[in-house]
């Protein structure tokens, strides 16, 4: 299908006629796969009345669009007998007069290759890789594309709705037949909202879903028999697709998604019939989907459908980080969040969460439930989201933590996802299902609370602190060369620039961001904080490499920089310590079960990704490098793809640090950092890369971390701790206390006398 939507589009058949184009043909090519149409007969007309070299093909097919479209008593007595054949479709599919395509050979034979495919077998998924494999890569991230696989959508739909019609179906099936009725009719009457449908693919999966419990019903109330008429007194089928709603911001997938419902009810239909041996067919189609082309978080989901009308809104809203959003779409994210103070830092799929909380607001009992980027619990992002949710008084009801994507189309996208099932009044029962790596299967836990981080804790969300807890050193950023680097040397470049200038060494000094204090990765760069102007100028070559600084800070559209032309020979942003300081990568692999941190002399000059605690000692160390810091970062911190992306506001402004320490229990953690330090130490010239990979980690660091992590642990509470969930959990709880102790308290009226 791909093949033959480029080769339309190069023959300059494009837009709307097009996609609805290939709508029809996709479900000419269902139709005669199962029972619309005769067997092969779309192919049989294709292959007997038009030209091998396809130039006439474009007539064949417009004239059988047109019949598709007309009753049999409205068309023409002397049609030809191979069109007259066909069913009268309806349904709005074939009704509008498209522009004649022009065909030649090869795209003749696609055409023929694609009705050879037995289409009766494709599951529903088939129309989201259908659309996904005829849009490039730019398009996908654009739109934030990313479509779901079924086994992923079943991960929704189970916990917010089939689990529990399932179990009450076990419940009434051994009760009274009008209780199994009353039941049936129940199914009927669920409605179903999905506000970024795409191609359909949940609402597919969930009619399909529906339709195979309300067969069990049917099995329930008549049993096997064979001689049942489908319609015809009580055994009548009530689900049907006109209980889906969607909005769809493209119309292909729009087209899509209304056609895919209406063969999946053929689909189920045939099922039935196989069942209770009636044929069983639902055409002409006389039921539809409601799916609106459109902008949904432009729409009032109202006017589409009544909040009191609804029972459930599902779906994979598109992600798109806010680096990546057009000036459209970030104009779409403010007026959603118009009253939210910092909401340009959400991704774009934040936007549908409130949008649904605001509809919900209208009837209380629809329960949602979304896929999305698990950036949204993580990081800054949850302070300004969930604040706003927390406060409209939204429950989580069920997530599952990070896990990673999976589709059935070519060009799938590689992301970290969530799934959060939420509403605004409580559940009795929650589940939490974690994941021990994103592509593990899941585990089900049965918290009393699902916080927005999605941990089983009470509802405490992070936000930007400016200064250090309590007790603790500031943590600071590296200083900024903002040097278009020019003020930066590697290796190479410093030896080069040593044997023009030897006197340049001076000024020389060994320089790091993250990646170089991970790695070991030797870089170095021009401090010139205490030259003269009379050594500068003895040093032509070092000049020159200030005087391209200058020219770049010239050439910036920014003003701050354009001002930093001023002095052109120092970087940016100066924060270098003048002793020795604990230095922290802001970005780190996700495989270290600790970030690497490590101690550099005043001489090492610390770039912007790293970020450095002055004067610290071997106690902020050992508390910063144990499993206790560690849990807490992998549960706050932002993440850069899933790399942890560390940071001051979020991850170490808000650590709770162990309170009322003892002289020894602050001894016992000294001793274990330095144990760590010298277990580094016996591994010569080795990286911390290498020292903190998880296959080539040293046995001897791996049990001083487990001794440090015991230390670590001892000092914050007797009890010992199972796990990173146990010590997160904890961590929480102490955080939630120091934030009500240091809540301001309202003045009390003084009674009058």
């Amino acid at each position: 299908m791909s093949l033959l939507h480029d080769q339309l589009k190069i023959s300059g058949y494009v837009g709307h006629a097009l996609e609805v184009y290939l709508v029809r043909l996709v479900f000419c090519f269902f139709a005669e796969h199962t029972g619309i149409f005769a067997a092969n007969q779309f192919q049989a007309l294709i292959e007997q009345r038009t030209a091998e070299d396809g130039q006439d093909l474009a007539h064949w097919l417009a004239q059988c669009f047109e019949v598709l479209n007309t009753p049999h008593e409205k068309r023409f007595t002397r049609l030809d007998p191979q069109l007259a054949a066909f069913r009268y479709i309806n349904g709005q599919l074939f009704a509008e007069h498209l522009p004649t395509a022009a065909f030649n050979r090869e795209m003749r034979e696609l055409l023929l290759e694609g009705c050879a495919l037995d289409w009766g077998r494709i599951s529903p998924a088939i129309f989201g890789a259908l659309f996904q494999s005829v849009m490039d890569a730019k398009n996908r991230r654009h739109l934030g594309a990313h479509y779901t696989s079924e086994t992923n959508i079943l991960k929704l739909i189970k916990p917010l709705f089939l689990d529990e019609l399932r179990a009450e179906f076990e419940r009434v099936k051994r009760q009274s037949k009008s209780n199994l009725f009353a039941f049936q009719e129940q199914l009927a009457s669920l409605k179903f909202f999905d506000p970024a449908c795409g191609c359909g693919n949940f609402l597919v999966i969930v009619y399909r879903e529906l339709r195979l419990l309300e067969l069990e019903v049917l099995r329930a109330l008549f049993g096997a028999s064979k001689a049942l008429s489908i319609g015809a007194g009580e055994f009548n089928i009530l689900c049907n697709v006109n209980q889906f709603y969607g909005i769809e911001i493209e119309e292909f997938p729009a087209q899509i998604a209304q056609t895919a419902l209406w063969l999946t009810d053929h689909q189920m239909n045939q099922m039935a019939s196989q069942e209770f041996g009636q044929y069983y067919l639902r055409i002409p189609l006389t039921h539809s989907a409601t799916i609106r082309h459109g902008n949904a978080l432009q729409l009032d989901w109202r006017e589409l459908v009544p909040p009191a009308k609804l029972n459930y809104i599902l779906g994979n809203p598109p992600f798109i980080g806010k680096a990546y959003q057009t000036p459209a779409q970030k104009k779409d994210l403010a007026q959603v969040f118009h009253d939210v103070k910092g909401a340009g830092v959400l991704d774009f799929v934040a936007a549908w969460f409130r949008k649904a909380a605001d509809y919900m607001a209208d009837n209380t009992a629809v329960k949602t439930a979304f896929v999305a980027t698990n950036s949204i619990t993580q990081g800054e992002q949850v302070g300004v989201l969930w604040s706003d949710l927390l406060k409209r008084g939204i429950h989580i009801h069920f997530a599952h933590r990070t896990f990673q994507w999976s589709n059935e189309a070519k060009g799938n996208a590689a992301v970290h996802c969530v799934i959060i099932g939420f509403a605004l009044h409580d559940a009795m029962k929650k589940q939490l299902f974690v994941y021990e790596t994103p592509q593990s299967e899941p585990s089900e836990m049965k918290p009393s609370n699902i916080n927005p981080y999605l941990l089983a804790a009470p509802n405490v969300v992070l936000e930007k602190r400016r200064v250090a807890p309590v007790g603790a050193l500031p943590m600071v950023f590296g200083s900024m060369p903002n040097d278009g680097g020019h003020l930066l040397l590697s290796a190479p470049e410093r030896a080069a620039l040593i044997s023009k200038e030897p006197a340049a060494a001076a000024w020389i000094k060994p320089f790091a961001m993250g990646y170089e204090l991970i790695n070991n990765s030797p870089r170095y760069c021009l401090w010139l904080v205490d030259i003269s102007p009379d050594e500068l100028q003895q040093l032509p070559h070092v000049l020159a490499r200030v005087q391209q600084c200058r020219q770049h800070r010239l050439q910036s559209l920014r003003p701050a920089t354009t001002l930093l032309a001023a002095r052109p020979g120092l970087f940016g942003e100066i924060r270098q310590p003048a002793s020795t300081y604990l230095a922290i990568p802001c970005v780190s692999s996700e495989r270290r079960q600790y970030i690497p941190l490590a101690f550099l002399p005043s001489t090492h000059i610390a770039g912007d990704k790293l970020l450095i605690i002055p004067n610290a000692q071997r106690y902020q160390f050992g508390v910063l490098t144990s499993a206790m810091h560690m849990a807490w970062m992998r549960t706050v911190c932002g993440r850069l793809e899933n790399r942890y992306q560390y940071s001051i506001t979020i991850v170490y402004n808000n650590f709770p640090w162990p309170e009322n320490i003892t002289d020894q229990q602050r001894n016992t953690i000294e001793q274990a950092a330095q144990a760590v330090l010298d277990a580094r130490a016996q591994t010569l010239n080795a990286s911390l890369a290498a020292l903190y990979d998880p296959f080539t980690m040293p046995v001897k660091l791996v049990n001083a971390h487990r001794q440090l992590d015991r230390a670590v642990d001892a000092a914050y509470s007797k009890q010992k701790f199972s796990g990173d969930a146990e010590r997160v959990a904890f961590l929480f709880e102490r955080y939630q206390q120091r934030t009500a102790s240091l809540a301001p308290q309202k003045p009390q009226r003084r009674k009058r006398v």
